[in-house]
């Protein structure tokens, strides 16, 4: 399986993940094989990258933390969360506690997994991706950070709903009023709320915070700022600076975000969380396109939990009517390193 811009797909190629709708319904299943039609609907649906076999990695598995089923079920229960807010009515939060359980089942399973945000986006699902992944990383910091089972839990449920407040009519984020901010508006939808604890709100109000003080909407600094706001704006951070672009920013690849972030440490983002952060993800994801400092390209088609930057790499490559396949261990071969990342 290879991860691939969709601009690289042709006709005939069979899809290697599953595309989901944003009410967790499937666009196209895993297996499918694409169509000029498909590819063309895709890309006008919004979707840049896609997973295709290639029978010269066929045995290459992307590990996920989340399986497909608790994706879906996570995404169904948002978007009835978030319609129910959008008509003015009062949503249900044990339907999102039993979503929240069921995640927190996958990644305490799955917690040796480096974190790979590897689902298709399209305009109709990104909300509810981008929600799905927070909330994913947040709980793997989280562990990592060694939160007990009941902090993990208003973590993941806060991390989850951290953008509730966007459904607000009254949002207006230029707005110079804090109150009209959608951290605020989210905090005071999620503090109505008596069964949820009250840091669950502040994730929502606090996750724009910076330990300089220079965030939204309170300015708040360092420790004022609770742990678990601290580690959703890292897990948020992220997850924007690879596909959100609607600022008018230019999307990174996995290790130009952590390179980003890392000069961010102590500024706008929290330096201990930042480090377990950098502990649980793929710099250089599995499927993806590298070259090589030996000017080789090839296929990243395994990881080592310690080491992010030094995956293993396989190199296909024919000379006259042989092909040559050889893996490169980055791990092993310690004066061979990622050059680049192929798009």
């Amino acid at each position: 399986m290879r991860y691939v811009g969709i601009e690289q797909v042709e006709p005939g190629q069979f899809l290697g993940k599953t595309i989901f709708a944003s009410n967790g319904t499937v666009l196209l299943s895993e297996g499918v094989q694409l169509t000029v039609y498909m590819i063309n609907t895709l890309n006008r649906i919004g979707a840049t990258m896609l997973y295709i076999k290639d029978a010269h990695f066929e045995d290459v598995e992307i590990p996920e933390v989340l399986s497909d089923e608790t994706k879906r079920s996570v995404m169904k229960k948002m978007t009835e969360t978030l319609e129910t807010i959008k008509s003015g009515k009062q949503f249900d939060t044990r339907s999102v506690s039993m979503s929240v359980d069921q995640l927190l089942d996958d990644v305490t399973r799955n917690k040796e997994v480096l974190i790979q945000l590897s689902d298709i986006r399209t305009k109709d699902n990104e909300a509810y991706v981008h929600a799905l992944n927070v909330c994913m990383m947040s709980t793997l910091i989280g562990i990592n950070m060694n939160l007990n089972q009941t902090q993990l839990k208003e973590l993941a449920i806060g991390a989850l709903l951290h953008d509730v407040g966007k459904v607000e009519k009254l949002v207006d984020d230029e707005s110079s009023d804090p109150k009209r901010h959608h951290t605020w508006r989210g905090f005071e939808l999620l503090k109505q709320k008596q069964e949820l604890n009250l840091l669950i709100a502040h994730v929502a109000l606090q996750h724009h915070e910076a330990p300089d003080g220079g965030g939204f909407p309170r300015k708040l600094v360092g420790d004022q700022i609770h742990l678990y706001a601290k580690i959703v704006t890292v897990a948020n951070m992220f997850d924007n600076l690879l596909y959100d672009v609607s600022a008018g920013g230019k999307r990174m690849l996995p290790h130009e975000a952590c390179e980003h972030m890392m000069a961010l440490a102590g500024t706008k983002l929290d330096r201990d969380v930042l480090i377990h952060f950098l502990r649980t993800v793929s710099v250089y994801p599995t499927g993806s396109s590298v070259r090589l400092s030996t000017k080789e390209t090839g296929v990243v088609v395994g990881q080592h939990r310690g080491l992010p930057g030094r995956p293993v790499v396989r190199v296909v490559r024919q000379i006259e009517d042989q092909i040559q396949v050889k893996e490169v261990d980055l791990a092993k071969y310690t004066t061979v390193f990622v050059e680049g990342v192929l798009a």
